[in-house]
This record gives structure tokens, C-alpha cells and sequence, in this order.
């Protein structure tokens, strides 16, 4: 049989055009990991990144976050059970497109960008250090919750804002929480790009704090928070008017949280963490104390 070019070129037109299987419609080890971890509300890009750091030697069990993407999504490609998607951080049941970044504008003046942020932060060997947000109540209500995360204990501080979270309110009540700490747990405070934190200069001007504010999409940088916010879930569903609770009850929640035993503390509380640390501050070793 001889060769002909054009023939050799048809055939490889068909090839490109005949959809290849999915990956995670062939490899079941792989598809069942996948879908295990998204069950436990991990994204597409941490799922990614990991599977190569606990199979580092089995390139057989890694995939893209896009291919993982495209197997909850795209028709055709769904290796995936569509249901999945509730585990998503959106939760949506269609994928919508961002803006480019070079579209996005900065919605807060003069950010100070997370990179910037000292490397001291990141090791959480010293305690105050803080990670924050809101959680939000229904749209209807227009209610919320400031969530403030400890990075080194995990210890959390809750903010009652009352009637709305309009960058005045949140403001406020952050200056009103941070100023009854000591000086030594006011070092820096971490937050994502919400237009409530407009006030930014005026809250790190009365507390002391350095503030710094992670990239767009990225609620990873601040994986305290976002951790301690699904366990106050528990405790403030979503969708419910949290106005209906007052500072009261927000400081039970936190109390209760800040005495639940964490394996990453050996087991200790938060709050016995924090008080030990204070403590060994304020008599370092080789100090001699009075009576």
C-alpha cells in the first residue's frame, strides 16, 4: 500500500477532530479521589495542586484544576457527578467568565498588597496576626457578621454589626474589638478586596494595625478564616437574617470556638494557647519575676 500525503493528512484531521475521552472519565482511581475531595469542599485548584504533592511519583493521578472544571461543566465532558458543584466555593450551577485582570479596577484606595506583607506572618510563630472577613445573612436583610481569625491559635474574635455592613459600621466596630487587646496582638490583619474595608486607614490609624489585602479570588491567603467561617456556618446558616443576633450570643459562639481542642494545637484550645503565649512574653526565660 503506498503513501500518499494527502491521504496520511485526512486521517490526522480526523483524529484531531474526534473528541479525546476525558480523563476522569477513564482513570476511576483518579475520578473517585477527585470527587472525595470535592466532598469535602475542596476546589479544583487545591484538589490539583495536592494530588501532585501525595502522588508525586504516579503522574497517572494528577489533572489540571481546568480538566476538573470541565468535567463538572462542559456537556460531553462530565465525568463528574453534576451535583458536585454545591461543593464548589460559588456553587453555581453554570460556570460564568471573569473580567480580565487587567479590567478590574482597584475598588479600595491605597491597598497594600498581601505580597508585601512580612515573612514573619506567614511562619505564625508569633501571636498577633490576624485574617478577616464577613460572613453575610440573607439579601433580604442585608445582615452580616465580621469574622476576625488569630492566624497563630486560631483564636477568633466576632464583630456585631449592627443594622448593615457599610465600611463606616464595619469600621467601627473592628476599632471597638481590636482596641481591648493588649499591644502585643495587634500586629497585622489580613482581609480580602470588600469594598467595607474602604476605611482601611482610619481602622489601622486607631488600633495599630498594618493592614494588607489578599489578591482577587484567592480565599486561600486567608485559610484561617475561610476555615473558622464554614465552622460558624453551624451557627449562623446561610441565608438567615443574622441581625436577629446580638453581641451577646456572638460572644458565646466565639467562646465556645476558642475552647474546642485543635489537633494543630496538640490538642490545647485556642484560648489556652493565646494565654500561655502572652504569658511566656511577658516572662521570658532567664527573667527573674517578683513576688
Amino acid at each position: 500500500m503506498r503513501y500518499r500525503a494527502s491521504t496520511a493528512q485526512a486521517d490526522a484531521d480526523r483524529q484531531a477532530r474526534r473528541p479525546k475521552p476525558a480523563r476522569l472519565a477513564t482513570n476511576l482511581p483518579l475520578r473517585r479521589e477527585v470527587q472525595a475531595r470535592l466532598t469535602h469542599n475542596h476546589s479544583p485548584e487545591q484538589i490539583a495542586a495536592r494530588l501532585r504533592e501525595d502522588f508525586p511519583d504516579d503522574p497517572e493521578m494528577w489533572v489540571s484544576h481546568e480538566t476538573i472544571y470541565q468535567a463538572l461543566y462542559v456537556q460531553g465532558r462530565g465525568a463528574l457527578k453534576r451535583e458536585l458543584v454545591k461543593h464548589l466555593r460559588t456553587g453555581r450551577a453554570l460556570r460564568t467568565p471573569r473580567r480580565q485582570g487587567q479590567q478590574r479596577q482597584p475598588r479600595i484606595k491605597d491597598m497594600v498588597n498581601i505580597s508585601q506583607r512580612p515573612a514573619e506572618v506567614e511562619d505564625r510563630a508569633v501571636p498577633g496576626d490576624w485574617e478577616g472577613d464577613l460572613i453575610l445573612g440573607s439579601t433580604a436583610s442585608g445582615s452580616a457578621i465580621g469574622t476576625l481569625v488569630e492566624r497563630r491559635t486560631g483564636f477568633v474574635l466576632l464583630l456585631h454589626l449592627r443594622g448593615d455592613h457599610t465600611a463606616s459600621t464595619v469600621a467601627e466596630a473592628m476599632v471597638t474589638s481590636i482596641s481591648q487587646l493588649p499591644d502585643q496582638l495587634r500586629r497585622t490583619l489580613t482581609w480580602d478586596q470588600g469594598i467595607e474595608m474602604a476605611h482601611h486607614v482610619q481602622i489601622a490609624e486607631a488600633t495599630g494595625l498594618d493592614i494588607y489585602f489578599c489578591d482577587p479570588h484567592s480565599p486561600w491567603q486567608r485559610g484561617s478564616n475561610e476555615n473558622t467561617n464554614g465552622l460558624l456556618r453551624q451557627y449562623f446558616p446561610k441565608g438567615t437574617d443574622l441581625s436577629r443576633w446580638g453581641p451577646g450570643y456572638l460572644d458565646t459562639v466565639a467562646a465556645e470556638l476558642n475552647n474546642r481542642p485543635r489537633k494543630r494545637l496538640a490538642w490545647r484550645t485556642p484560648a489556652e494557647t493565646l494565654e500561655k503565649l502572652l504569658s511566656d512574653q511577658s516572662n521570658p526565660p532567664g527573667v527573674a519575676t517578683t513576688a
